[in-house]
């Protein structure tokens, strides 16, 4: 068997066991089902809050942005499972057996963009149900939502095993949640771009939280609604493009900061961190 593709299906194996797992541990599910039950309630409070004067609901206009965040949050995801992981020694294990260090990666992305994938449809599935007028009775825009997600979460999982792998302990990751939860806020997912400042708006552009969350839009709106848009558009090319560029600037970083990561680990290291960690507790 050619080494790449035995490193892959290790990967592949390890990452379903995993995801498998998170649906029948009781802790697990919760976190997958408490957030998109979350939204599903602020949603139905704003499914007959109108947006201006277009018609458009404010819970029309956020499904389709959350659905784009969802996928975003997948770097917190990935960052915290590494900084876990790396605390409790499963990344030194990893790092201690041939090919391991692959393997663990793909079995993470694995995991995290299923996990990711099951909590998008317990939030879209309902919010069909909740929401109305929404288009997405056409094949052209479930296309659009494939490749959005697919290319969103190339450019998202590997941003949060570059932060995972820097920033190490529970309470650096605490820290990395406040800048994502602000640039969440202005990236036009719960309220049209347009309606904030200019230079606010270069800011939410030069993330990938807004351009999935526009892609999504593209997606799942009707076509009025690209009033509210910069610039009257969906600009789908700009959305590819962006987010194809975040996605190759990940994927060159991350194998380059993990190696770096993983070559500092030793038993030592994992020692002195527990240390760390029940002197805290006690």
């Amino acid at each position: 068997m050619n080494p790449t593709t035995g490193t892959a299906r290790i990967g592949w194996s390890r990452g379903l066991i995993e995801l498998r797992h998170s649906f029948t541990n009781g802790g697990e599910l919760l976190s997958h089902l408490l957030w998109p039950t979350l939204m599903l309630t602020v949603m139905y409070f704003l499914r007959d809050s109108a947006f201006g004067s277009g018609g458009l609901m404010l819970g029309t206009l956020a499904l389709p942005s959350i659905l784009g965040m969802n996928v975003a949050m997948g770097m917190v995801a990935m960052s915290q499972t590494l900084t876990a992981e790396r605390e409790d020694g499963t990344l030194l294990r990893a790092k201690a057996t041939p090919d391991g260090m692959p393997a663990y990666l793909i079995g993470k992305v694995v995991t995290v963009g299923g996990g990711l994938l099951a909590d998008l449809a317990i939030l879209l599935i309902p919010g069909l149900l909740i929401i109305d007028g929404l288009a997405a009775g056409d094949a052209g825009s479930w296309l659009t939502v494939a490749w959005v997600l697919l290319l969103g979460m190339a450019a998202t999982l590997p941003i949060g095993a570059i932060l995972g792998s820097v920033f190490a302990g529970a309470r650096a990751q605490g820290l990395i949640q406040l800048p994502v939860l602000g640039l969440i806020a202005i990236s036009g997912i719960f309220y049209p771009l347009t309606s904030l400042p200019e230079w606010v708006q270069w800011i939410g552009q030069a993330t990938p939280i807004y351009w999935l969350g526009l892609g999504m839009r593209a997606a799942l709106l009707p076509d009025s609604a690209v009033a509210v848009e910069i610039a009257g558009s969906w600009r789908q090319w700009e959305t590819a493009g962006v987010l194809g560029l975040w996605a190759v600037l990940g994927l060159a970083l991350a194998p380059i900061v993990l190696r770096r990561m993983a070559r500092r680990e030793s038993g030592s290291a994992v020692s002195e961190r527990r240390e760390k960690a029940l002197r805290r507790v006690g």
